[in-house]
């Protein structure tokens, strides 16, 4: 018996033991969940604050701008726009003296300092400023910005061809998504009333109407425009026998499809040979489909244009072949003016490279940046969510120099006074110069 007794109390004492480790590993476990959960808020705290914020702002200027700003010279610009928005940078190091940040912790205790006493609203004005100064401040100067999901959303619609202020079917006198020959009907009578008021406001909307009718009585046109509002960007006639004429006003996301389309009817038209193709006023917009339309004139695999971007070059090529319907247009005239910018200048310099036709007008606008919104994963206003537009590349024109703040040169300038004779050296052809000349007058 006292062999039996010797043998449960053994038993019972492992049985303590192990229950013991037991319940110290769980209530160790416990411990570090707990800290674990704790420092997971702490964090979450952390990341939606201004000095979070400001803290991103500073990591996606350093690896995404074009240029390759040291971090001196950015915790310096920052500096700057600490002082200039009213903050007391040089205060926050106990001196009256001018100072310099030797590493990003001291740029956002400098942040910290500044903001410590400011109530919350105080504080989110104070923060979204200096990233405004610091943003604007960017080379070129004003092109980067902090944007707040209106302004996103505007730069879509802009892009995109949309303008929510104007309703196309009101300018006609219809209810939206009228017919097809309800467009034309109600043209017709608009255009009849306005030509007896022969004012230059009837002058306007007899333009107004005139552009609503072609808009809404072409079936790919008016579907667009139906279902999103999206404008069309590319516009043709034939402006003389044999010449066709097409006006380009932007690259927005539908634009390559029009102007792939936008040949079509003309294709069996074997009369013509000369295509004037106007790029003035283009304003550029979705870059990213750029080599797509240059394919069409060059042929496939074929470099393009290089963007720059932190001291490096990035070549792209046209990844479509030469459109056929293009290929019957063997004199082109390619009209440049000094709102021609971004997309539309880098088209102007590679068609001008490869000579597809002669560049005729003035130098373009010179706006050679290709600008990105990134969003920010840190948010410390609950009233608004921002993203940043910054500049994250230049573009190169012909010579392989910046377009920007140069602009493109054309092949022929119209300030010379012999531009016609010009002109016609190149292609000995008076209708197609007259055609131009035409084109030119009428240029609003």
């Amino acid at each position: 018996m006292k062999v039996i007794k010797r043998v449960k109390i053994k038993k019972l004492t492992k049985l303590f033991i192990v229950v013991t480790i037991f319940l110290f590993v769980i209530g160790f476990g416990n411990q570090i969940l707990n800290k674990s959960k704790n420092q997971t808020q702490i964090s979450t705290i952390e990341k939606n604050t201004p000095k979070m914020f400001v803290s991103e702002i500073y990591d996606k200027i350093k690896q995404n701008y074009w240029d390759n700003m040291t971090d001196t010279q950015l915790y310096q610009l920052f500096k700057l726009s600490f002082d200039k928005n009213g903050g007391i940078t040089t205060l926050s190091f106990g001196n009256q003296q001018a100072v310099s940040f030797e590493n990003k912790d001291e740029m956002l205790k400098a942040f910290m300092d500044t903001t410590k006493n400011m109530d919350e609203g105080s504080k989110n004005k104070f923060t979204t400023s200096v990233v405004e100064t610091v943003l604007a401040s960017l080379k070129p100067v004003g092109r980067s910005n902090l944007y707040t999901q209106q302004l996103e959303q505007q730069l879509k619609n802009t892009v995109n061809n949309v303008n929510l202020q104007k309703d196309l079917y009101k300018d006609l006198g219809l209810n939206k998504s009228a017919s097809e020959a309800a467009v034309t009907n109600a043209f017709q009578k608009k255009t009849e009333e306005l030509k007896k008021d022969n004012t230059p406001t009837s002058q306007t909307q007899l333009k107004e109407v005139a552009y609503a009718k072609d808009v809404l009585t072409k079936k790919d046109t008016k579907a667009r425009y139906d279902q999103s509002a999206i404008e069309p960007t590319i516009f043709t006639k034939i402006i003389v026998p044999g010449i066709l004429y097409l006006q380009f006003k932007k690259f927005s996301p539908s634009s390559y499809d029009e102007f792939i389309k936008t040949f079509d009817p003309y294709k069996d038209a074997a009369s013509l040979y000369g295509l004037i193709f106007d790029l003035r006023g283009n304003i550029g917009g979705a870059i990213d489909t750029t080599p797509y339309f240059l394919g069409n004139f060059l042929g496939k695999n074929q470099y393009a244009y290089d963007f720059y971007h932190r001291g490096e070059y990035e070549p792209f090529k046209t990844p479509t072949d030469k459109l056929p319907s293009i290929a019957k247009y063997k004199q082109v005239v390619i009209l440049v003016d000094n709102q021609t910018q971004s997309s539309a200048e880098i088209m102007t310099a590679s068609l001008k490279k490869y000579h597809i036709g002669v560049v005729v007008g003035t130098s373009t606008k010179g706006w050679g940046t290709v600008e990105r919104v990134f969003p920010i994963d840190n948010q410390f206003d609950k009233t608004q969510k921002f993203s940043i537009f910054l500049v994250h590349s230049i573009t190169l024109r012909d010579d392989n120099q910046p377009i920007e703040g140069k602009g493109v040169e054309p092949d022929i300038n119209i300030k010379s006074t012999d531009w016609e004779q010009q002109l016609f050296a190149y292609f000995r052809n008076a209708e197609l110069t007259n055609a131009v000349k035409q084109v030119l007058s009428n240029h609003d």
